[in-house]
């Protein structure tokens, strides 16, 4: 079982702002910007999307989407950036990153400091958006 899975199951503490029966979308704990969202199918392991049944990478997409657009209602940023790296954990994932430049996605960056309240208010904020759509 991957730690992602243990996330979905609620096993392991995270910071969720959108869920529904088959994907799950939380905080990354080590994010490029504040709301930086990480989202997963919550029963498929792969740790490669082009492996995904067509109808769970179809339904991935769908929920990332809806999620891109609640955190775009709650962050103050220009875009949400999309990244699919699949190298870090072995359980597909789509990166979701706010972004005020390109710059804003680069892996390779000093990540900022996001406290455990900030966390639980992005997080919140987030939820409150996508529960709207």
């Amino acid at each position: 079982m991957t730690i992602f899975t243990k996330i979905a199951k609620g096993e392991i503490p995270s910071y969720k702002v959108a869920e529904n029966d088959k994907f799950y979308a939380f905080l990354d704990i080590n994010p490029l910007a504040e709301g930086h969202t990480l989202v997963i199918p919550k029963e498929v392991e792969d740790d490669y999307i082009f492996n995904l049944d067509p109808d769970v990478y179809e339904g991935l997409w769908a929920f990332a989407r809806k999620v891109a657009i609640a955190m775009k209602a709650a962050i103050p940023c220009k875009r949400i950036g999309v990244a699919v790296l699949g190298m870090e954990v072995p359980h597909t994932h789509i990166h979701l990153v706010p972004l005020q430049s390109e710059a804003d996605m680069d892996f390779r960056k000093t990540r900022p400091e996001v406290t455990d309240q900030r966390k639980a208010e992005l997080a919140a904020a987030i939820l409150s958006e996508y529960e709207k759509l």
